[in-house]
């Protein structure tokens, strides 16, 4: 399952230097004035997970893989972006192909850097990009009202279609993101949202970009963002990305002892991916052999041959049978042979609905 991340935000509020720290990488220029970046960096990251670890401590296998994500930096988004503004078209472009957004929004004091506002206003500039999708889903939205009346007259079937877009038009007039309407869920809106790429029906995290002097508190920008976030359907991660980025790039016994210098517990990077992962309502299976243990993403209702299917499309064809182990289960009896003689593997067919943790070997025919 490719998962994909766009990084966004106004300019000057850390993007790139969030994305290198991410990334563990140099990728994404960071420099003091708007527009650093133009054309999208892209790199792909695994998403932590202890349970990849720990079975791989247990079956000691050639290689072990987690599940990844590929974030995407976007360049900073400006007011007007709906309508043209500073390359608003390309990079509204960009935010379509993604499949959630992480909005860095600056909650730092640095006079030395550049910002499009004097005074430091996260929920401000939370609300500058959200008008800017917003506008930018009620001209799609719009576009998309004007051809289904016109074909109506002669489709009845296309007016619940008609009422849903009508009803989406309203509740964007109202400034309010898709995410968050009611009927988001349910037919014909999902319809109309496989046929349109949404921006503000992406699942939105907002990333709190602190300063130094703020890393072992909650500053009261923080709690703005996160209010405001709760009210609006979004996530929230914090982190000081100038400090991530000089951890990323250390040896992790060095990595250790900046930890420790800035008395922080652990790397916020990671909980910032993790966050994500699970803002797209992701959950793990495991497969657990002698060359690989690795870890699969899916989502919820992933049937056991669809979840095949996730490792080789012939598996899902040609499945026959699933043998399961809880991962609670594999780590107290030590291997898949002992949960099997304590009566705590399974077999399950193609009804089985996959839960998070399940470590399982597919049977098929190819």
């Amino acid at each position: 399952m490719s998962l994909s991340v766009g990084i966004i935000g106004l300019p000057n509020v850390g993007k790139s230097t969030i994305f290198n720290a991410l990334t563990e990488s140099s990728k994404a220029d960071c420099a003091n004035y708007p527009f650093c970046t133009i054309e999208p960096n892209n790199a792909i990251v695994n998403v932590p997970d202890e349970r990849v670890d720990k079975l791989s401590e247990l079956v000691t296998p050639e290689r072990k893989a987690y599940t990844t994500i590929e974030f995407i930096d976007i360049a900073g988004l400006v007011k007007g972006a709906s309508q043209g503004e500073g390359l608003g078209n390309q990079f509204l472009a960009q935010i379509r192909e993604v499949d959630a957004l992480m909005h860095v929004v600056r909650c730092f004091h640095a006079p030395d850097v550049a910002h499009i506002k004097a005074d430091l206003n996260p929920v401000e500039d939370i609300d500058i990009i959200n008008t800017e999708l917003v506008l930018a889903d009620l001209q799609t939205i719009d576009n998309r009202i004007s051809k289904l009346e016109k074909n109506v007259p002669s489709d009845k079937s296309l007016k619940p279609l008609l009422d849903i877009a009508k009803e989406f038009q309203a509740h964007l007039d109202n400034g309010f993101p898709l995410s968050i309407h009611p009927q988001i869920n349910y037919e014909p809106a999902r319809q109309l949202r496989s046929d349109i790429h949404f921006l503000t029906d992406k699942t939105m995290v907002h990333c709190c970009n602190i300063g130094e002097e703020d890393i072992n508190d909650t500053p009261e920008t923080v709690k703005q963002v996160r209010n405001h976030s709760s009210d609006n359907g979004a996530e929230t991660v914090i982190l000081c990305g100038a400090v991530e980025n000089e951890i990323a790039v250390l040896p992790p016994d060095e990595q250790q002892e900046l930890l420790q210098m800035y008395e922080m517990e652990g790397s916020g990077l990671k909980r910032t991916i993790r966050k994500t992962y699970t803002a797209l309502f992701l959950k793990t299976f495991f497969t657990a052999q002698k060359t690989e243990v690795k870890a699969w993403a899916f989502t919820e209702g992933c049937t056991a041959p669809q979840a095949a299917g996730l490792i080789h499309s012939d598996f899902e064809k040609g499945f026959i049978r699933a043998k399961v182990v809880a991962y609670d289960d594999f780590v107290y009896y030590g291997s898949q042979e002992a949960a099997r003689e304590a009566g705590k593997l399974r077999t399950e067919g193609k009804d089985y609905l996959v839960q998070d943790g399940d470590v399982i070997e597919f049977l098929f025919n190819t």
